[in-house]
Order: structure tokens, then sequence, then C-alpha cells
């Protein structure tokens, strides 16, 4: 019998995101046979603030609180366990994160062996790309005159490079966020670059755990029944030869392993399921399976692969302009129309101050009154309320043009409504705008390399499919779909319930676009969840802030379905004004949405009673 047919690799998920949690690091330490840590630091915003770090010095642009909170406090302990260490902490400059890494590991009296992946950084051939006609894969705008940066989301496959080599810490660039895991399952499996199924398992077992603590509790719809958020655990996975893993948590941590929590975690930022694009492999995840195996583990499987496309996607980023953010806290009768009073003043002067001297006006300007529902727009609770922060955001394409706000809001501690705190932390900061430009670029315009030591070598190009994309097949219309499931006899005997009564949900960012993940608590649920939540449903209740058109997408393993939302963000990221860029709360809003359902399944006991239509009303009025 193979080996590898028995053998598992015990791999902890350390970071989720740049300013993800201390305590992951030391609680994973101490699992038993823990073979692989892996980091996960970048996202499109994070490569902003990089980018803008890196213009200010040179020596920076890479996540330094790997080197100085996760790794300096652990080395000595992850060098003498034999951990070895997978981070896309390099960002902007793999090299520098590599060398204060060094830095630090000499200081301790430790070598370990670091090798660093480069070739993703787009800059020195940018222009040759841009004079063979780049676009924006989005827009299909031109790129913008000058970029702070370039690069291209890679794959795994200089991971497994550099482990082969005999590594003991690699750091990367812009790979994808779960090639970290990948790479270390096809170096461990000496899994073959083609074998499409495999990686796509191993891609599946990396998206689970690349948001950290998401997987084991975080942000979990039924979040009450998460214990111990102050001790959460972070996820291990024992990943089979097959791609298959069971996950689970370190022993006496808080946190929960939970079929839905991890559910909401496969479905988040994904798009369309059956074509999930990474650099290695295209991923179909439609019929994944997720199996309890005991309280705190359980298995996923089912996941299915084809070769990938013949392009990386890449994302440059560039300063537009300037923007400002100010919030003022506002209480006593009548909190939100004085708010929304203070806003109109501080914006009508402030705008007459730019005329006065010659300066344009603003380029784009947001108000919320946090503490209203400011996003929910007609789907807000008409509450009254004695106490909001007042949010305004504005953007220029000066710094000047932002000074006189910056100056002006403090006047309203004293000149406007009664009650109004004009700052919680002295005056507002204005900073810069760096925005992303995504685009494609030939896999063969991108010569990637792992160094160690002193070696040098090239990593062969990903495989791929060179053929033109095949159509993707054409859905069902949710307009074709019957407008609401068979409630039986009759609908009289039918209940209106909130749709968290029947589904867990998560949402999430992919730039403008929006993801919303929504999973049917029994399979019973998914043909009325169907029926009633189709596209245009969802459309209608985010129409005051969806700007383009709303796709479902189905995933019958998990009794799930996937939204996707496009111009949703107003911008996304650091070009969003909104307090929300990044849409995380979109599923929170959407499980109020309004579903009828049978009274039976109260009867059952599948429905709990306080989501019956006398709480919805309450939640939604």
């Amino acid at each position: 019998m193979n080996r590898d047919a028995q053998r598992t690799v015990r791999i902890g998920g350390a970071s989720g995101f740049w300013g993800d949690s201390a305590i992951a690091t030391p609680q994973l330490l101490e699992v038993p046979g823990l073979q692989y840590l892996v980091y996960d630091y970048l996202a499109e915003t994070t490569m902003s603030i990089l980018a803008r770090a890196r213009a200010k010095d040179p020596s920076l642009g890479y996540a330094t609180d790997f080197v100085h909170a996760a790794m300096a406090p652990n080395l000595a302990a992850i060098c003498a366990r034999g951990v070895r260490v997978i981070a896309n902490a390099g960002g902007l400059n793999p090299l520098a994160c590599r060398d204060a890494l060094a830095e630090v590991a000499r200081q301790q009296g430790l070598a370990p062996r670091i090798a660093v992946l480069t070739g993703d950084d787009l800059m020195p051939q940018f222009e040759r790309l841009r004079a063979q006609g780049l676009r924006d894969m989005h827009s299909g705008e031109a790129p913008p005159a000058a970029l702070y940066s370039a690069n291209a989301y890679v794959g795994a496959r200089g991971i497994a490079r550099a482990l082969a080599l005999g590594a003991d810490i690699v750091v990367t660039g812009r790979c994808v966020d779960s090639a970290v895991v990948l790479g270390v399952l096809a170096h461990e499996f000496d899994w073959r670059w083609d074998d499409w199924d495999r990686l796509a398992a191993g891609t599946l077992a990396g998206h689970v755990i690349e948001c950290g603590a998401q997987a084991t509790g975080g942000l979990f719809t039924d979040w009450e029944q998460v214990p111990d958020w102050a001790n959460i655990g972070y996820p291990v996975i024992d990943c089979a030869a097959d791609g298959s893993f069971v996950l689970g948590k370190p022993a006496g941590t808080g946190g929960l392993v939970h079929p839905g929590a991890v559910a909401e975690q496969v479905l988040y930022e994904i798009g369309d399921p059956a074509a999930y694009l990474m650099p290695d492999v295209s991923c179909d995840f439609c019929e994944v399976r997720i199996e309890a195996r005991s309280p705190e583990s359980l298995q996923v499987s089912g996941a299915r692969g084809h070769a990938p496309t013949a392009t990386y996607k890449a994302n440059g980023t560039w300063r537009d302009g300037f923007q400002l953010q100010l919030m003022m806290a506002i209480r006593g009768i009548d909190a939100p129309a004085k708010a929304r009073k203070t806003a109109d003043a501080l914006l009508a002067r402030t705008r007459a101050q730019l005329r006065q001297r010659g300066l344009a006006d603003y380029s784009a300007t947001e108000v919320e009154l946090l503490g209203c529902e400011a996003l929910y727009g007609p789907q807000a609770r008409a509450l009254p309320t004695r106490e909001v922060v007042l949010r305004i955001a504005t953007r220029h394409a000066d710094p000047k043009g932002l000074a006189f706000l910056q100056r002006e809001c403090a006047s309203a501690g004293t000149s406007m409504g009664p009650g109004t705190r004009s700052s919680f932390a002295g005056r507002a900061d204005v900073q810069p705008v760096i925005k992303v430009f995504s685009f494609l670029v030939p896999k063969a315009e991108v010569a990637l390399q792992v160094q160690l030591d002193a070696q040098c070598e090239d990593v062969p190009l990903a495989s791929f499919d060179a053929r033109p994309s095949a159509p993707v097949p054409a859905r069902p219309s949710d307009a074709q779909e019957a407008s609401q499931a068979v409630l039986g006899d009759a609908d009289t005997d039918a209940v209106t319930v909130p749709l968290v009564a029947l589904a867990w949900a998560r949402s999430g960012d992919k730039g403008d676009d929006e993801n919303i993940g929504v999973i049917a608590r029994r399979p019973e649920f998914l043909p009325l969840l169907r029926a009633q939540l189709g596209a245009a449903q969802v459309r209608a209740w985010f129409a005051h802030l969806v700007a383009g058109e709303v796709e479902r997408f189905d995933l019958p393993g998990l009794s799930a379905m996937n939204f996707v939302l496009h111009r949703a963000l107003a911008g996304g990221g650091v070009a969003s004004l909104r307090s929300d860029p990044l849409g995380k709360s979109f599923a929170q809003m959407l499980l109020d949405h309004p579903l009828r359902i049978p009274r039976d399944w109260l009867r059952r006991g599948w429905v709990e009673e306080r989501h019956s239509v006398q709480q919805h009303k309450e939640t939604t009025t």
C-alpha cells in the first residue's frame, strides 16, 4: 500500500489578514504533531497600504507584523519543533521581509533557511504591457499614467519548489491566499501539476483556513453559540493525499467547529463556485461536502478541478487624489435630524470656501448616520434614537481642498446642534487615495524565481489550458422560476419569517463586487429558498446600494446558493467612501429578508418560534 494513502499533513492557519491576532501562533505551536504554519496577509486593500508605505520608505512594503509579532516572539519554538513556515508577508518587498526576518533570527542565535519567491512584480515590464493594449478587466479602461505597484497573483508551484530545496521558512510576494497551503500539499504528496482534482482539493483546504478563525466560529451567523471569543481557536487541518481534510482547532481554545461556519467560509468571496479561477487550477466547489467527525472536528471533501486559464490576475495600485473621514457624536432630542443638518451645513460652508479659493468641488462625498442603520436604506427600522455618530467622508484631487472641512468640523461643537461632540480624537488626517487597477497578464510574461541562500532557481511555467475558454452554459433565469415554493394545501397556512430562520450567510468583497453566500440550515429548506430568494429579490433588497446586476449560483453539495452583486461597493476597498467598503455587513442585512414558510415547520421544531411572523414584523418596521 502506498504510504501516502494513510499519511496526513498537519497545518495550522495562523493569520487571515494583516492585523490578525498575536494569539494564533503560540496556541498553534502547542498542537501535537504540527508540521506547518501558514500565514495570509494580503488583500487588495493591503496592497494599497503597502504601496503607500513603500512610497514613503523604500525599505518597507511588506507585512511588518509577520516579522515582529508572529515570528520574533515564537521563532525559537518554531525552530526547536521543526515547524516549517509559509507566508505571503513579502507583499511588495519580499527581499526586505526576508532580510528583516534573518536579522531577527541572528539576534536570537538562530539560522533558519529562508527562501524568497520573486517575479510577481510586473513593474519592470508594465510599459510593454501597456503598449500591448492592456485594459482594466472590469471597466475596460486604460491604465492610469503612473502606478505605485503592479503584481501578478501567482500560484503554489514556487512554494512547493522552495520546500523541496529545504527551506524552513518561505516568504512570497503576491501569491493567492490559498497557495500557502496548496504549495505544502503538492510538495508533501508529490502531486502532479496537472492532477486537477487534487490541486482543487488543496486549494479548497487553503481557502477554508486562509481567513484564520473565520473557519472556527469567527463571523458565524449563529455567533451566540460561539464560546470564548477572547481565546478563539485558530484552524488546524489534517490533509490526506487525495486532498480531503479534517478541520479542528487547538485543545482548550474557544471558537466552534461547526458545519455551518465552515460552509460560510467555503462560499466566502468565491464568485461562481463552478469556476473559482486560481493560478494553478480552475476549481469546482459545487459538490463539496462537510461531514461532522466529532464535536471538535469535521471532514471536507468533494472539490473538483480543471485546467486553469493562460493568464494571471494582476493588480496595480495608483494614487487618485485625497480623502478625509471625520466623525462626531450627536445626542439629545431629534439627534438624527440635528446630525443631517450639521452635515448639510458643514458641506455647504466648505463648498463656499472652495469656490472662494478657486478650487474645484469635492469629487465625492458620503454622509452616514451611524446608529440609524445608514446602509439599510428602505429596510432601516423606523425607531427613534437620541444618540448617533455623524460620519462625513469627502474626496478631492488636491489635499488643500480638504483642509477647510478638516478645520471647520470643530466649529460644530459650538455653533450648530446642541449635544454635539465635534471630534473623537482631534483633527482628522487627510489621506491619499490608493486605488486598484485590475488586469490579466499572460502567464508567459511572468518569470518566477526561488532564492534560497546563494541559490536562485527559475520556477517552471504553470500548466494551463491554452485554448480559449469554453462558453459558460446558460443558467435558468431566476425570473423563470416560481416566485414562491409550494407551501402546502393553502397559503393561508403559511407564516412569515426572516431568512436567518432558515439559513446561515456570510459576505465579502471582490473589488467593487459583493459576494453573499447563503446556506440552508436543513436540506429541506433549499427548494423554498431557491424559489423565494432569487437574484431579482436580492437585487431589489439592495437596490439603494447596488449599481450592477445580481447573479445567483447553486452549490447542491452544501445546500447553498452564492450571490454576486456587481458594482455594489461604491468602488470597493479604499476607493469607497462608505463605512463598510468591503461589504462585510451585507449578509447580516440580507438575513432580515422575509420568507413565507409552512406553519408545519414551526410545529416540527425546524424553525424556532422566536422567528415567527410577529417577531419578524418587530425587526423590520
